[in-house]
């Protein structure tokens, strides 16, 4: 009977610690997999969006799932896959504000406890646990990206990167072409505004001084102008709760982005207050960031009401 009562309480704690896996893994799988087509998967070639996937987007899964896989076959080395990666977590997320207080105070005890549980435990039968361990993060993460993943591989990019005169939804303007008017590299709001007014006619040089010819959009112009399949998207701005509502779901497609960029956010001119600005994103998102924020995919695209 005793015997029957430690195997009971064994299979328990080890059911406990692949439920609590299963949990942290489905999780990842589904940010990494809705990330993947919404920041990532920019690159010509399938095999570099494919490596890209993995390595940023799947490896938060990975990285818990090997050595989850790992402490069910060696128990009683549970703690030499776990300890490691609680210091890892600890590392990586420790000069980090509010990252690093959750990582500190939940995730590196709960990796901890992990290990301790998959050590004492045993979930029998063994095959179970790995099916789970890894069959539900791997199809949560096929799931939630197939229709991001079908969005993304239809994306439209004619390859025509020059100024562009887009008329519709009430809103006629010319937009920049490639170059300092709409870059690859990120800008802060400050940088962004002083490079469309210097710009000069033609769109493709920084002038010494300003010109007033190009501007950073509107919010109301750049919700309106956004595209879905090469046809206007039908945004309309709501400047009472500050949203933007669409006929059809944007994306990033020509005439207006490129498809093969990494970046998914432009500034707008219209200021939320003295500090922030109103950005918006590819897929009709609008959100406020501050004026000095650099994150490597928001830039800029300018405007100007005259054909160039």
């Amino acid at each position: 009977m005793l015997a029957d009562s430690q195997s009971d309480r064994s299979r328990i704690a080890g059911w406990i610690a692949v439920v609590i896996s299963v949990v942290i893994l489905c999780f990842w799988a589904f940010w990494g997999s809705v990330e993947n087509f919404y920041e990532g998967w920019y690159f010509r070639s399938i095999w570099q969006n494919l490596g890209l996937m993995l390595i940023q987007y799947a490896s938060p899964m990975l990285i818990l799932m090997i050595p989850s896989v790992a402490a069910v076959k060696w128990p009683e080395l549970s703690l030499l896959f776990f300890v490691p990666l609680a210091i890892l977590a600890w590392i990586v997320f420790h000069f980090r504000l509010v990252a690093g207080s959750v990582v500190i105070i939940v995730i590196v005890p709960l990796l901890l406890f992990m290990g301790v549980l998959y050590r004492v435990g045993r979930p029998e039968p063994r095959r179970w646990a790995y099916r789970a361990l890894v069959g539900l993060p791997l199809t949560t993460f096929v799931v939630c990206g197939a229709v991001p993943g079908w969005r993304a591989v239809g994306r439209i990019d004619d390859g025509n990167y020059g100024a562009r005169r887009i008329v519709g939804n009430g809103v006629t303007l010319t937009w920049a072409p490639e170059g300092p008017g709409w870059p690859e590299t990120s800008a802060t709001w400050f940088e962004a505004r002083t490079r469309c007014r210097n710009l000069s006619a033609d769109g493709k040089l920084l002038m010494g001084a300003a010109q007033d010819i190009w501007r950073l959009p509107t919010v109301e112009e750049a919700v309106r102008s956004m595209v879905h399949r090469g046809e206007n998207a039908g945004g309309e701005w709501d400047p009472l709760t500050h949203s933007a509502k669409y006929r059809t779901w944007p994306d990033k497609d020509s005439p207006l982005w490129k498809a093969h960029s990494q970046i998914i956010y432009w500034w707008t001119a219209t200021e939320a207050d003295a500090g922030r600005s109103y950005y918006v994103v590819y897929n009709g998102q609008v959100n406020v960031a501050s004026k000095n924020a650099n994150e490597g995919n928001l830039a800029y695209r300018c405007v100007s009401e005259g054909s160039h």
